[in-house]
């Protein structure tokens, strides 16, 4: 089986791949020693895509390597968008399909939306899900249980986001203000282990708990970092008059230089029947809000066709209004005993 901690991060541009002797370049292929981005126009493939991501021959705008994305793996598949609002996609995933110390088969979805108010909100999501997937693929086998596992990932994904800040200089390092505006992101994480299930999170992002027999209760496993939530926690307000105000979404834990202080949630669940586990951000969300909902709008073959359930999902968001990028893992539940990989 390949080594668990290789293969691609979702949310990271991959480096070019070298293309057969004599092979045409396809669309975006680079070439060397090429100006602007070195990449060829996907829709005339002459001309060549400058810094702005537009050809200089026929001036088509190119689509971006983020705008979407899929993966499955054996007992793991996630799939992103940019939506139909937004010029870019904030948000990223990382999903593994890894063997522990005995054997046993375990997957992992880690899945974030950058702060969209905060700069370079595309880097944070990117580099929370790069961290906080390497730390679980490493730490689960070698045995650390799979909520400590979890506590430790979120945290070194904070690191990895706070690291992204810009350093401040002068006057301004003394400054308390001075990480307003860094790069910010939330988190949610998903771990399948044997008969267990564990997730953990800072922010808004989500993740459910579908069953196959949908005549059985489904769950949300999360409680948003939010303002709608606060109030709903505090008796101030009933969830529909919460997330009926135009502050709802304003989350009160996120990762990044200018958080409070992170302090991850985690949960362990050992689930007595078959199921998928849904891990998405607020774009999926909106549209499926309760776990009701969401088991509504999931496919009955979900965990046998864990791919085509979160392009079914996706899909919903984007009929819904897609105002959001989208993001949705989907994990089956037991696991099969497979193989091992990375995406």
């Amino acid at each position: 089986a390949p080594d668990p901690r290789t293969g691609a991060v979702l949310g990271v541009p991959p480096q070019a791949g070298h293309a057969a002797p004599g092979a045409p370049p396809g669309p975006g292929a680079v070439r060397p020693g090429a100006g602007g981005t070195g990449r060829s126009c996907g829709s005339c493939r002459s001309g060549m895509i400058d810094k702005d991501g537009y050809c200089e021959h026929c001036g088509h705008a190119q689509p971006r390597e983020r705008d979407h994305m899929e993966h499955e793996l054996p007992g793991v598949a996630a799939v992103s968008d940019r939506g139909l609002r937004h010029h870019r996609n904030e948000d990223a995933y990382a999903v593994s399909a890894i063997a522990l110390a005995d054997g046993a088969p375990a997957t992992v979805a880690v899945v974030s939306d950058g702060v969209s108010s905060a700069t370079r909100p595309d880097e944070a999501s990117a580099a929370a899900c790069a961290a906080a997937r390497e730390l679980l693929v490493t730490a689960l086998p070698q045995g650390e249980d799979p909520r400590e596992a979890t506590h430790d990932a979120i945290m070194r994904a904070a690191e990895a986001v706070n690291s992204l800040a810009a350093p401040a200089r002068g006057p301004l390092q003394h400054d308390p203000h001075r990480h307003e505006n860094a790069p910010a992101c939330t988190i949610v994480t998903a771990v399948v282990t044997g008969d267990l299930l564990t997730v953990g999170w800072v922010g808004d992002s989500r993740a459910y708990w579908v069953p196959e027999d949908r005549s059985t209760q489904p769950a949300r496993l999360t409680e948003d970092d939010s303002w709608a939530a606060q109030m709903v926690a505090a008796g101030l307000l009933s969830e529909a008059e919460a997330y009926a105000d135009e502050r709802a979404h304003a989350i009160t834990g996120w990762l990044g230089a200018d958080a409070y202080e992170v302090e991850p949630h985690t949960a362990s669940f050992h689930p007595d029947r078959k199921g998928v586990v849904i891990v998405c951000t607020d774009g999926l969300w909106n549209y499926a809000e309760s776990a009701e909902l969401m088991a509504e709008v999931t496919p009955p073959d979900a965990r046998t066709r864990p791919l085509e359930c979160a392009r079914q999902l996706l899909a919903h968001a984007l009929d819904g209004g897609g105002h959001d990028n989208v993001t949705v893992a989907v994990l089956p539940f037991p696991l099969a005993p497979e193989g091992a990989g990375s995406a």
